[in-house]
């Protein structure tokens, strides 16, 4: 089985695919329109979109064009960081199903703790109030699933002392050189899973030279290999592109990096002024 096809479970039962395609920076209209239709064409089955990323109409659009039914494709969409009220949340969720043109979400994440605009602010209380709401729809079977994305083990702690739903997913940046062993050893003892956004460190990893070392002796590119990287942590990478021949080889990753390779991976320190 091609790993494009593989799929991890989350803690609710529902499965899903462990390479997806994010559509961060994809710009509204063609670009994220042929970007999801390539990645759907080319044997992917999991996209990610955001109400922020403005693409949600291109995004449903090329879902609906490609000809592949609907139960087939996991969708994920995320909640603006802004938004930190029960009515709130209920009135955007609508909107995006709108936007996408589909009844139901697979996944629905709030995109982050604070607004983007006040990073850092504490929104405990505003995230508990949009927490319930997607627990309203998770019930009611709209979303399969619930969770968060940006979530400190602070932010998750106030969303399980005082809600319903433990979080199904925390989709958090991650990629070679950027420790998040706190975030990911909490979520792991909650049960949480942990998607890799960003997972080439927003390009600037392509130009490690330790990391194309280490390419080159598996005659692999580097995004395969920090790809790669992330899965053998037990994580679903979302690589973005919008060229063809970048998603294809995104997707190729049905190869293993040998411990001491990882072992030697993991020394690798991030530059995180670059992050910024």
């Amino acid at each position: 089985m091609n790993i494009l096809q593989e799929t991890y479970t989350l803690s609710n039962g529902v499965k899903i695919p462990k390479i997806g395609l994010g559509t961060w920076q994809s710009k509204p209209g063609d670009e994220a329109y042929n970007a999801v239709l390539l990645a759907l064409k080319n044997g992917y089955r999991h996209i990610d979109t955001a109400e922020g990323y403005q693409n949600e109409e291109s995004v449903g659009r090329a879902v609906r064009d490609s000809g592949i039914p609907r139960e087939e494709i996991f969708i994920t969409s995320k909640l603006e960081s802004h938004i930190k009220t029960y009515e709130g949340a209920k009135k955007a969720f609508e909107e995006t199903l709108e936007k996408l043109g589909f009844d139901y979400l697979d996944l629905f994440l709030i995109h982050a703790p604070w607004p983007w605009s006040e990073m850092g602010k504490n929104c405990d209380e505003g995230n508990v109030e949009a927490w319930k709401a997607m627990e309203e729809f998770y019930k009611a079977g709209k979303i399969r699933a619930i969770g968060v994305s940006n979530f400190d083990p602070n932010h998750i702690k106030n969303i399980l002392d005082n809600t319903d739903i433990v979080p199904h997913v925390n989709q958090i940046g991650y990629f070679i050189g950027l420790d998040q062993s706190k975030t990911i050893e909490y979520c792991n003892q909650k049960n949480i899973f942990i998607e890799a956004y960003s997972p080439l460190g927003i390009g600037y990893l392509l130009d490690n030279k330790d990391i194309q070392n280490v390419a080159k002796k598996y005659n692999k590119s580097t995004a395969q290999i920090c790809i790669r990287y992330l899965l053998q942590k037990g994580t679903a990478p979302l690589p973005k592109s919008t060229h063809e021949h970048r998603i294809i080889e995104n997707g190729d990753v049905d190869f293993e990096i040998a411990a001491d390779d990882m072992a030697f991976l993991d020394t690798i320190k991030g530059d995180p002024r670059r992050w910024e």
